[in-house]
């Protein structure tokens, strides 16, 4: 046991490694992170460690799929719903069917069954690595969206379709009409039990006597509530977790308390950066397992089915996106629709940011090693090595080359009808004005508050001023004034720290101020960021 914790602390080390290395090189940490566990799998140290399908779905999955649900614009989510939910079970059903027909075609011995069974499997992209590129280049809001809604459902989607697949080869047997009823009930109860309990959760934080602490441990905790109440029942455990975490980031303003806001995001982030470089750097570490599982099957033909079904599923992608712009456009004269008019460039990027992940892995690996009177699973081996090669070639290739062509195109016409630099601009002015309506009822009758309607007055004229002169003007007074207040905040920094060593001042207390000093330049450099990417 303390062998495996250490083997661990030495992969946690390596990850942070390989993920300086790729802001160095300035990639996507989850491709290096893959590159870096095939590399450390050809070594004797690592080439032993496999992946528990079970670690993935029940330790993994809940707080990494809770996460994201709770950082999820629920605005935007309901804004491209249908966009979102066309991409999570239409497309992904759509994808299965394809790989099933090819698979058959083309891979001698595989049956239409087991083709929907590797469908299944392969067909949800994993989201983290395309959100992670496109926050590295100008992409607009709504591409980022759309990633982060689709990979909210489609891991529930292909898992079912996953279950009901397996069953089908087991048994010998597959009925539409069961299967389409089991699959609505599947779906609906698990966002039923997910949603109730989130509501209990929310009670609990809502009207019980809780500390910051006790909060945080209860986010904590409740994705997996929610998983094991689902699949327990043997309902959508994804969607349970997607659900309700999606009701739970909606009503974090009134559940939590504010130092729970704060000091609940440091942990999260923290947690889930881990998890995420332990998943993605498992990946690279199984070819050697799989590629010993083989069996009978050459390693040359195996690799040419797997590249074979890597082009078939990037093409699939991008014609199923493709088409479900055409379909919005149809749609939309007969209703609303959020984009009556897509641009080509949007499915383009969307449809290229299809890279798989450690789900279609860890659904890969959780195939049963016999079926029926103790006869071997049939290609189970070849499955796992074709969808091995599936992630590595999507998580690679398009990986690489998602940055460049996101460069390559057009994506000006999906901007926002506001930019998002003077939407915030409004925000703060508008902000700025309720303080001084709300001073303005209040008597002035100390010199504190006299100073903070002075500083609201002055903060509401650079508002306005900044709202009418050109962009450019703006910018760079900004940026001088943001990096002067930088120096300035260092030289705060510098007086607490020559404070600190003197004995009368207490050391609890400067640290107090040496966060508050911190959490200010967190704020600068914030805006600076926002700046210095406008102005590209």
């Amino acid at each position: 046991m303390q062998g495996l914790f250490i083997e661990y602390v030495y992969l946690i080390l390596i990850i942070l490694a390989l993920v300086m290395l790729a802001n160095k090189l300035r990639l996507a940490y989850p491709i290096v992170l893959v590159v870096g566990g095939l590399a450390l799998s050809l070594t004797d140290e690592f080439s032993t460690i496999t992946i528990d399908p079970d670690l993935v779905f029940f330790i993994f999955l809940p707080p990494l799929l809770f996460e994201a649900a709770w950082q999820t614009s629920w605005k935007e989510f309901w804004k491209w719903r249908r966009v979102i939910t066309s991409f999570a079970f239409p497309i992904v059903i759509l994808t299965s069917c394809v790989i099933a027909v090819v698979s058959q075609a083309f891979i001698p011995g595989f049956t239409l069954a087991l083709g929907f069974l590797l469908g299944g499997i392969i067909s949800p992209p994993d989201a983290i690595s395309a959100t992670t590129i496109m926050r590295q280049v100008n992409v607009p809001k709504s591409l980022v969206s759309i990633a982060e809604g689709e990979s909210l459902l489609n891991d529930a989607s292909s898992l079912i379709v996953f279950r009901f697949a397996l069953a089908a080869v087991i048994t010998g047997q597959f009925n539409l009409q069961e299967a389409a009823t089991s699959f609505g009930l599947v779906v609906f109860m698990g966002i039923g039990i997910g949603l109730l309990v989130g509501i209990i959760l929310y009670a609990i934080l809502r009207w019980l006597p809780t500390t910051p602490s006790i909060e945080i441990v209860l986010t904590l905790v409740t994705p997996y509530c929610m998983y094991y109440a689902a699949e327990h029942f043997h309902f959508s455990g994804v969607l349970a977790v997607v659900s309700g975490g999606l009701l739970l980031s909606n009503k974090r303003q009134s559940m939590l308390s504010y130092q729970s806001r704060l000091q609940g995001v440091n942990v999260w982030t923290n947690i889930v950066f881990v998890m995420n470089g332990l998943v993605f750097l498992l990946i690279g570490l199984q070819l050697p397992p799989i590629v010993r599982q083989l069996g009978d099957v050459s390693l040359p033909s195996a690799i040419g089915y797997g590249l074979v079904i890597s082009v078939v599923l990037m093409v699939t992608r991008l014609l199923c996106t493709y088409g479900a712009a055409l379909f919005t456009r149809f749609a939309s004269r007969f209703i609303t629709v959020a984009d009556p008019n897509p641009e080509w460039s949007g499915p383009l990027i969307l449809g290229w940011a299809g890279m798989r992940g450690v789900v279609s892995l860890a659904a890969a690996l959780s195939i049963p090693l016999v079926v029926g009177a103790g006869q071997p699973f049939p290609h189970r081996n070849l499955i796992l090595f074709i969808t091995f090669v599936v992630i590595l070639v999507t998580l690679v290739f398009q990986g690489l080359t998602l940055p460049l062509l996101i460069k390559k195109v057009n994506l000006q016409g999906m901007q926002n009808a506001i930019p998002e630099r003077r939407q915030e601009l409004i925000i703060q002015q508008a902000i700025t004005r309720t303080s001084l309506h709300f001073l303005e009822k209040t008597e002035l009758s100390n010199e504190h508050i006299a100073n903070l309607n002075e500083r609201l007055s002055i903060d509401s004229r650079l508002l306005s001023q900044e709202l009418h002169e050109p962009d450019k003007t703006r910018i760079t007074n900004l940026m001088t004034f943001q990096r002067t207040y930088l120096e300035l905040l260092q030289q705060q920094r510098t007086t607490l720290i020559d404070m600190n060593h003197k004995m009368e001042f207490d050391e609890d207390l400067i640290r107090k101020y040496l966060s508050l000093v911190d959490l200010e330049e967190l704020k600068v450099r914030e805006k600076l960021v926002q700046e210095d990417t406008t102005s590209i």
